[in-house]
């Protein structure tokens, strides 16, 4: 091994996954070679600032935790705000459906009655003279006036064929 160069054996195997052979090879050659007892020395170094490195136990500040919980605080106030706005991106759909449909009942229930009503034809209103309040609650007026069942159901329904005879 003395005529090849040991820095392929140091990339490939780490430091501490090196055998008593690979060592000893490695230092026969280092003692002949400076190139490779540099790069032996630079991986033996790196390897000892990994141990260190991985020993060391990092301490947060006193405070850390209560910065920490103060600030996830003040973004859960910010975020309150924005509650009804996430609210309403989910059923903003579903709210709108619902008052385009209660305006198209709305509008179906009051207006339109009133526009047919206002378009009948002349003879509906003399042959109905009692709407169905006057009939039902009795407000005929006069003792006169007042007609009877058959020419109520008469008027409401129309003379029927079988009903004649």
């Amino acid at each position: 091994m003395s005529n090849k160069h040991i820095i392929h054996l140091i990339e490939q195997i780490p430091f501490s996954g090196l055998s008593e052979n690979d060592l000893s090879a490695i230092k026969s050659h280092t003692a002949d070679c400076s190139n490779c007892g540099l790069a032996f020395e630079a991986a033996h170094l790196s390897a000892l600032l990994l141990k260190e490195r991985v020993a060391e136990q990092f301490e947060p500040s006193p405070f850390f935790q209560t910065r920490v919980m103060a600030r996830l605080r003040e973004r859960q106030v910010a975020n309150e705000s924005w509650a009804w706005s996430r609210l309403w991106r989910s059923a903003g759909a579903l709210a709108s459906s619902m008052v385009a449909t209660v305006a198209a009942l709305a509008l179906l229930t009051f207006v339109v009655p009133g526009t047919q009503m206002s378009a009948g034809s002349s003879e509906m209103t003399a042959v109905n003279v009692y709407s169905a309040e006057d009939v039902l609650l009795d407000q005929s007026g006069t003792s006169e006036d007042q007609i009877s069942d058959g020419q109520v159901l008469t008027s409401l329904y129309g003379a029927d064929e079988d009903s004649v005879r």
